[in-house]
């Protein structure tokens, strides 16, 4: 049997996801969710446009999806202001502006 024929073998350009962004497409639409970021207490928050909703993924036993619609924020913006003061961001968030604008406002702090 080739290598390419093997049951194990993946194609080319195919990667595995982070077992977060697994479990946040398992509970999304949207096939490849934008990540928002890591909040301070470690859980991976994740966007899906197509429902208006945020992933949020602290381990594969803890997860959950919210529709923003049914929580007291309108927003994506007010989603991630909100995380900012409940629990502060590890990494990101990473909504909105241009890697320019990121650059910039790293550079003035």
């Amino acid at each position: 049997m080739s290598k390419s024929a093997s049951p194990t073998s993946k194609s080319v350009g195919t990667t595995d996801a982070h077992p977060q962004e697994r479990i946040a497409r398992e509970l999304l639409t949207q096939s490849r969710p934008l990540f928002l970021g890591v909040d301070g207490e470690g859980a991976a928050h994740y966007w899906d446009s197509y429902e208006f909703a945020v992933a949020v993924v602290a381990s594969e036993d803890h997860a959950e999806k919210l529709q923003l619609a049914e929580t007291p924020y309108d927003t994506l913006g007010e989603w991630c202001e909100y995380t900012q003061d409940e629990r502060g961001w590890a990494v990101g968030p990473h909504v909105g502006g241009s890697l320019v604008g990121d650059i910039a406002r790293r550079l003035n702090t």
